[in-house]
């Protein structure tokens, strides 16, 4: 009776203390999206621009067509799609390691002895068969399923940056045409300023200085013109490789056919744990860990392993012509670590330094986000208030040039406030356009930042 009671006390502790094993990922309970939104002011509402369908924001027709050709066809789409393959197969892997492994292994000899020739031969069947007492192969088969997850996750992401990024690059190239139109416009304004300038020093208005003035205007427009075609075309390109295409030229709309949602919504902060496909990720590479350290675990706790053999031999005998006999044979192992360097130990500490990194990195991520979701707000608004005032000066800019020119005229202003006025108004002008894309722009950061375009 005390060796029962002894044995019982030996064990319990052992038992109790191989529970945590078992137990599945929860989330870490001081893991907080508390404010992590800025200057946002936060209802239950749940809506949220971030579960809207890409082709609900994007409406664009020719953007529409580029994100489809981008999604079929880019390298790292194609990549990611593959990398959920191979997580599938190890998950695959990890459930059969739940069941016996089963191997044929025949072995024959030949042996001649004093003019006598003696021939053996065994065809056995072997099966192997762990069984998982301490949720080793349970935390393997978790671990698993934590990475399918986790490739499935970022396989969203890298979805999820493939349509902001060739939305943005399109949006580029819809603000450098623009540009580039208003740029031509101020151009030919100002070789006709030559021209006209060039007139009026022949009739001993103005002087040469004032016509060299204009002559190096006109050609400091022409480079800004040559410029953006170089940004037109380096623009082109990169969609061009993100389509997975050699460089070519985009088809393409207008940036004043552009339009944006009526009302940009947030949701709630907790929306980004399951929306935020990063998000996601670091939440399974914490997973991940939990498991690993799990498996740590249970490499202190006794591996039993039930081992099988069945099948024919004549070795029992020694001539060919003796029959063959049914081999059956059943071994069990069971393995208890004792003294292992204190690599066990130290694999252990390791393990639960990983999870704990992961644990920052994923408290991190979640920051990280919020940052994104206030700053492309932020960027919204500001947007919005800029093109309001530059919409305002470019219509005074547009008076004040023609005054300026009627001034000129009648000899009551000088060449210089032409060309301050004219100089001015093409910044203004500019300014619009750079205005208006970087609203587009903040649509687009606000969109990932929410986890938009997930499938």
């Amino acid at each position: 009776m005390n060796k029962k009671i002894i044995f019982i006390s030996m064990c319990l502790p052992l038992l109790l203390s191989s529970c945590h094993i078992y137990k599945a990922y929860e989330r870490p309970q001081d893991i907080t999206v508390k404010d992590i939104y800025r200057d946002v002011n936060l209802t239950d509402d749940t809506t949220s621009i971030g579960n809207v369908p890409w082709q609900e924001v994007f409406k664009d027709a020719k953007l529409q067509a580029l994100i489809n050709k981008g999604l079929e066809n880019n390298v790292d789409m194609q990549a990611a799609i593959l990398r959920v393959e191979e997580a599938k197969s190890l998950l695959t892997a990890a459930h059969l390691s739940f069941l016996p492994s089963i191997n044929l292994s025949p072995t024959g000899t030949i042996a001649k002895f004093d003019g006598v020739t003696a021939k053996t031969y065994t065809l056995p069947v072997v099966a192997s068969w762990q069984v998982d007492l301490f949720g080793s192969l349970l935390n393997a088969d978790r671990s698993a399923q934590a990475s399918l997850l986790k490739s499935k996750a970022y396989q969203q992401a890298v979805r999820s940056s493939l349509i902001a990024g060739l939305a943005n690059a399109y949006y580029s190239l819809l603000m450098l045409d623009r540009q580039l139109q208003i740029t031509e416009q101020t151009s030919d304004i100002w070789k006709e300023t030559v021209r006209t300038m060039e007139a009026m020093k022949e009739a001993g208005y103005t002087t040469e200085a004032a016509v060299v003035q204009s002559r190096a205007n006109s050609h400091q427009i022409e480079a800004s013109k040559a410029d953006l075609k170089r940004q037109i075309s380096e623009t082109e390109n990169s969609i061009s490789v993100l389509l997975n295409e050699a460089p070519q030229p985009i088809e393409r709309g207008t940036l004043d056919e552009q339009t944006i949602p009526d009302k940009l919504t947030v949701g709630v902060p907790l929306q980004l744990l399951q929306n935020r496909p990063d998000v996601k990720v670091a939440e399974m590479t914490l997973a991940g860990a939990y498991y690993s350290t799990n498996q740590a675990r249970s490499a202190f706790y006794p591996n039993l392993t039930i081992t099988g053999e069945a099948g024919w031999t004549n070795s029992a005998g020694g001539a060919i012509l003796n029959p063959g006999k049914l081999l059956l044979t059943a071994v069990g192992s069971l393995a208890q670590p004792i003294f292992n360097h204190g690599k066990l130990i130290a694999n252990l500490k390791v393990t639960k330094a990983e999870e704990e990194i992961a644990k920052m990195n994923y408290q991190n991520t979640i920051l990280s986000a919020g940052r994104e979701v206030s700053n492309a707000l932020c960027l919204y608004d500001a947007a919005n208030a800029k093109m309001k005032e530059h919409n305002a000066q470019a219509e005074q800019l547009t008076k004040a040039v023609s005054y300026t020119k009627d001034l000129f005229h009648s000899a009551d202003a000088t060449y210089l406030e032409i060309l301050t006025a004219q100089q001015s108004l093409l910044s203004a002008q500019l300014n619009e356009v750079s205005d208006n894309f970087q609203r587009l722009q903040a649509v687009i950061n606000l969109y990932n930042a929410l986890g938009g375009g997930r499938e």
